[in-house]
């Protein structure tokens, strides 16, 4: 019989990708979201989960086999990013009925849990990189720890299995996505193409010529159904990147040349996409207009704060996989290939032109 499948969050970058795969495998798949997207194959769940009451009352009946948390809600301080996005995750294993049968939950975070949230983001006393996941927890309050607590929790009261997933950086589609660094630099390369300002490299020293990964979305798809599916991958944490290291000095020429650009040198200053973009709203609806793009809305695709948090880190971060790797996850997705597909995919459906 197929296997049912919960996906939470699965409007966004991961959770379309994972939706996608799941379905493709076979998978009977819901997806819920606030405001759910049309996505093949997928059935929508509406539901706000910062609503207990009305969370479950949008589950109930539902008994998924697997269920993947891709979701969270940024707020201004980390006191509140934790008090709402534990919550979150409260509510909906709450929400859910008590499994009858083998449940698995599967918790995608990120790499804050190394570095730092944002308020404290790549500063004080950081773990040795690579990161690998027997590191200890930072000694400071982080809503991805208190996420990982509530599925701790609910799982030894449920009787269910969980797996933790940290990505670096995901590339891949999603608009309206408050993480979209891909979508963020071909809008930043496509407005560069337009008027003519020289592609900088945004970021500091330590990224343009340290060494770095990241993590495609199909990729960390294929990982969380991995673990879903793999007793021995069962209440464990683990990194998840495509396999590949590199220099963003030399990926920056490569998205260059995607786009018909001379990347600019890069004198080592610091010079954030958020401060280089701020006026561009009004250009970006005049380009959309005239290319018949779809969406018009600068804000809903591009978030420069976010790859600044990224672009802008003083060290060198590079990821160890070494875990799965020796549990058998052995799938391996080029980083230059992964934003080259996402461009392409980004131009097909005329959100860039």
């Amino acid at each position: 019989m197929a296997k049912t499948a919960l996906v939470v969050g699965a409007s966004g970058i991961v959770g379309s990708a994972t939706a996608d795969l799941l379905v493709a495998q076979g998978w009977t798949v819901h997806g819920l979201a606030r405001r759910p997207v049309e996505q093949a194959g997928v059935a929508p769940v509406a539901a706000d989960l910062t609503d207990a009451a009305a969370t479950a009352e949008a589950l109930a009946g539902m008994n998924p086999d697997a269920v993947f948390i891709t979701t969270w809600l940024r707020q201004d301080s980390e006191a509140e990013n934790i008090r709402v996005n534990s919550a979150m995750v409260r509510n909906l294993l709450d929400g859910l009925s008590k499994p009858t049968g083998p449940r698995h939950v599967a918790l995608v975070t990120g790499l804050k849990h190394y570095l730092g949230p944002f308020e404290a983001y790549g500063k004080g006393s950081l773990p040795q990189t690579p990161f690998r996941e027997e590191q200890d927890r930072l000694d400071v309050d982080n809503f991805y720890y208190a996420q990982e607590d509530e599925v701790f929790a609910a799982a030894e009261r449920d009787g269910f299995t969980w797996s933790v997933h940290r990505p670096h950086t995901v590339i891949g589609k999603a608009v309206g996505n408050a993480m979209n660094m891909g979508t963020t630099l071909a809008v930043y390369a496509t407005l560069c193409r337009e008027t003519g300002r020289p592609f900088r490299f945004p970021g500091s020293p330590a990224q343009w010529s340290g060494l770095t990964d990241m993590t495609d979305a199909g990729q960390l798809a294929r990982h969380l159904l991995w673990a879903a599916e793999t007793p021995a991958a069962a209440n464990e944490a683990f990194n998840v990147v495509n396999g590949d290291v590199f220099r963003w000095q030399w990926m920056w020429a490569r998205i260059a040349e995607w786009f018909g650009l001379e990347p600019a040198p890069f004198d080592g200053s610091v010079q954030p996409l958020e401060q280089q973009m701020a006026d561009d709203a009004d250009l970006w609806r005049t380009i959309a207009e005239r290319e018949g793009l779809a969406e018009p809305n600068l804000a809903r695709l591009a978030s420069p704060w976010h790859t600044d948090a990224d672009l802008g880190r003083p060290i060198e971060v590079v990821t160890d996989m070494s875990k799965s790797r020796r549990m058998g996850f052995t799938a391996y997705q080029p980083t230059d290939d992964a934003f080259f597909a996402l461009f392409e995919r980004l131009r097909a459906d005329r959100l860039i032109p």
